[in-house]
């Protein structure tokens, strides 16, 4: 596996493949790697010839209360396990290659509707710095298809707006959300878990399971959404929001419609979790 940080050198390998006519697969991430990234290398192998991964924090997706300098870093580890996965090109550029004139004078996307509510609500100005370093890396690298994570459900719709409404030839591919155990779906963030904290962490997951049996015969979304939030702050935690909503426009669910998806987020302790279920209703 290469490790390259130059886009130009990036640029230079790539070319070479292209000149062999190899399908080319991407997953961008910010680092401090589980098995939940490690799956969509493992999906992108057996999709393309070459797999293509980023390791960038990018500054643009974080808000003034987020401390991205706190923000585990964990190169060595990172690159064991993608060379392990199969990856062929690990791409690390510094802020300055992709922000040279400082994020105050960078051009940005914005992708309306889907990045508005939930997460984009919570973390204001979240959406449009991930659509911007995601259509930076589009460009970067100009994958065939470009492997993503369902448990960031939202972050999906958002890329697969862009991309759909630029115009993109990429084919986005979502990967079904890994999960611990105990239910509790795999992010970075659970390693600011404490012992204590990481036993009630479940109860995101295990509110969204029991709201999903609920709607199957019962249509007061509101409601439901409310008694599951009572419950998940009972637990020990704090929920930020738990809403029912059409799977692909996000909008609040209506009795009528028949795919949703359940978008929850919570703090607990010093970690905000984020999970999700989608629900098709007969």
């Amino acid at each position: 596996m290469q490790t390259i940080e130059n886009i130009s050198n990036l640029r230079s390998e790539i070319y070479l493949w292209r000149q062999q006519g190899l399908k080319i697969a991407f997953v961008p991430t910010m680092g401090n790697l589980h098995q939940g990234h490690i799956a969509l290398v493992e999906q992108a192998k057996m999709r393309a010839d070459k797999v293509v991964a980023s390791i960038f924090v990018n500054p643009m997706q974080f808000g003034a209360n987020e401390d991205i300098d706190n923000y585990p870093r964990t190169m060595a580890a990172d690159q064991e396990k993608l060379l392990a996965a199969g990856c062929d090109l690990l791409f690390t550029p510094t802020p300055a290659i992709i922000y040279p004139k400082g994020l105050d004078k960078q051009s940005y996307v914005e992708v309306p509707n889907v990045s508005v509510g939930y997460c984009g609500e919570s973390r204001p100005g979240h959406f449009r710095g991930v659509a911007t370093v995601v259509c930076k890396l589009f460009n970067i690298v100009q994958p065939d298809i470009a492997c993503f994570g369902l448990k960031d459900y939202q972050q999906v719709q958002v890329i697969q707006t862009m991309v759909e409404d630029l115009s993109m030839p990429i084919e986005i591919i979502p990967i079904e959300t890994i999960r611990e155990a105990s239910g509790l779906a795999l992010s970075s963030r659970n390693n600011y878990l404490s012992a204590d904290e990481k036993k009630i962490a479940p109860a995101l997951s295990q509110n969204i399971q029991w709201l999903a049996q609920a709607i199957q015969s019962n249509r007061d979304f509101i409601s439901l959404a409310k008694q599951a939030a009572s419950n998940i702050d009972k637990a020990g935690m704090r929920t930020d929001y738990i809403h029912i909503c059409h799977a692909r426009t996000l909008q609040p669910a209506n009795a009528d419609d028949k795919a949703l998806v359940i978008l929850a987020a919570a703090h607990c302790g010093k970690a905000r979790l984020i999970d999700n279920l989608r629900v098709n209703l007969s």
